[in-house]
């Protein structure tokens, strides 16, 4: 019985020695890859975020980008020409390569979505408090509304939108708000893109039409389009250059919000708007 015992105690330890070593092997192996470098494309976008982040670091040098990020010449030498074609780095006959003009517009971009919202807030706090309602502040970027902030109602209701979040410019009250000074070729080439988000369909020459009056008048509505149940006043925010960069919107259900109310509300959403443009620079809002 000793003997039995004995046997199986050896068993269990040479499967728990067995078990270890595998354990041990897996561990390594995962290491292994999480070290490893990813494939293909994702490896060359780490290998140039490696070099711009040197280049950012003052190393301008490409032996020293070599050595410091430690890949092989020709293949520091092919990613930099890559990114200097795209403006990413420029080339400086005395310092070598530096940050170009696309990393500095990225930066002053994401710097100015900060600040403007900053800047913003404590408006769209009063135009929220004032109205009770969804207050927003919208940019556009690749095609879209992309909201920057969002005041929500007092009322118990929800309008389905988040800091973050997308919309198309098509169909939003603060999408049409932001192509107010964009022009008919632009308000076209929008519609043809985005038609088939609309709600309801609408003809070209009636949603031209409609942009035509809006930016006559300064500031846009949703009637509808993108929810059937929401109603949204809606004014561009302009910069110093009086480009618009933003644009604001007070937003309810149609309970709260009928086109009386609409009317009502636009000079207030319109002045806000003002407000927060003379923050950016504009002698106009």
């Amino acid at each position: 019985m000793a003997c039995r015992v004995r046997v199986k105690q050896v068993k269990q330890a040479k499967t728990s020695s067995s078990t270890a070593k595998s354990a041990a092997k897996s561990a390594a192996k995962s290491d292994d890859q999480a070290a490893r470098p990813e494939p293909g494309s994702s490896q060359t976008l780490i290998r140039g975020l490696d070099i711009i982040e040197s280049v950012a670091a003052g190393i301008g040098d490409l032996g020293e980008i070599a050595q410091h990020t430690g890949m092989t010449y020709s293949t520091v030498h092919r990613i930099v020409l890559a990114l200097a074609r795209r403006n990413y780095l420029k080339r400086d006959p005395q310092r070598g390569y530096r940050l170009g003009r696309k990393l500095l517009e990225l930066g002053f971009h994401a710097y100015s979505e900060v600040e403007l919202t900053r800047i913003a807030r404590p408006m769209l706090q009063a135009l929220a408090d004032k109205t009770s309602d969804t207050v927003h502040l919208a940019t556009v970027d690749h095609g879209l509304v992309i909201y920057l902030d969002k005041i929500s109602s007092r009322r118990a209701i929800e309008i389905s939108s988040r800091i973050g979040g997308s919309k198309p410019l098509i169909s939003t009250g603060v999408g049409k708000a932001l192509l107010l000074d964009a022009g008919e070729q632009e308000w076209e080439a929008i519609y043809e893109q985005q038609r088939h988000l609309l709600r309801l369909p609408v003809s070209k020459s009636a949603w031209i039409k409609l942009m035509r009056g809006y930016a006559q008048a300064g500031y846009a509505y949703d009637t509808g389009e993108d929810e059937p149940s929401i109603r949204c006043v809606a004014a561009p925010i302009r910069d110093g250059s009086r480009k618009t960069v933003a644009a604001i919107s007070v937003s309810s259900t149609l309970e709260y919000m009928d086109e009386k109310r609409m009317k009502a509300l636009a000079p207030v959403v319109c002045e806000t708007a003002r407000r927060i443009s003379a923050e950016l620079g504009s002698s106009q809002g």
